[in-house]
């Protein structure tokens, strides 16, 4: 099926994505007389080249949040969850692997998911600003969403740091999964919601694989820039 994509690529929708949370944030503002302290959260690789765009319109710190999809034991391909390194986990069916034989599948499966997730996070770290969560507003980018597995148990994470609010944000998920990315977060930012939904891919023009020397150049480049410091202003 033929389709015009909606995005040039990752930072061409990271720009776009950046005006609509300046711009929520500024309402925000206005409307609680309380200026919300961001911290823009990426998940990587592919939302920080997204996320970058947002923590520079927003002056403010652009780190990571590692959470991995956990692959069925004979179908690498099917996700059957997703986990922080932090040892948050989301299962899409409890029921799944209800033998002892199948649960111990299960938990190879989960321990195979955490240990790549915590192999990244080593990674990248280094060049993550230090940030004191508590009571920001962290904003989680991604840069599409399809099933929302990864970044619905990354905001379970992110919830446990005390902040003021977690806004799930993308440039493009299924239109029928917005009602249930809402749960997760205090509030859901995504710029297109495209009917029928095909992988988040054909809705770039590029959409190369993101390596790991990129994304440190990305998060080294917005802490050069000042990112440590909290926004003063929108």
């Amino acid at each position: 099926m033929s389709h015009t994509p909606l995005f040039a690529d990752r930072t061409h929708a990271g720009e776009q994505l950046a005006r609509v949370i300046h711009d929520v944030l500024t309402q925000q503002t206005i409307d609680s007389g309380v200026k919300p302290v961001p911290i823009v959260y990426a998940l990587p690789r592919g939302g920080v080249p997204v996320a970058a765009p947002i923590a520079r319109l927003l002056d403010c710190p652009l780190t990571i949040v590692v959470a991995k999809k956990i692959s069925h034991p004979e179908n690498p391909e099917l996700a059957i969850g997703a986990v922080t390194t932090s040892g948050n986990v989301l299962w899409t069916d409890q029921k799944l692997f209800r033998s002892k034989h199948d649960a111990g599948k299960r938990e190879v499966a989960l321990n195979k998911a955490i240990n790549l997730a915590k192999s990244l996070e080593a990674q990248l770290i280094s060049a993550c600003p230090e940030v004191n969560a508590e009571n920001g507003t962290l904003i989680l980018v991604d840069d599409g969403i399809a099933t929302g597995m990864t970044i619905a148990v990354a905001a379970t994470a992110m919830k446990a740091l005390s902040p003021a609010a977690v806004w799930l944000c993308t440039p493009v998920a299924p239109p029928k999964l917005l009602p249930w990315l809402e749960q997760w977060g205090d509030r859901t930012i995504v710029l297109k919601t495209p009917e029928p939904f095909w992988s988040v891919s054909n809705f770039y023009a590029q959409f190369p694989q993101v390596d790991t020397l990129e994304v440190l150049r990305y998060l080294q480049q917005q802490k050069i820039m000042g990112g440590i410091d909290l926004c003063e202003e929108f």
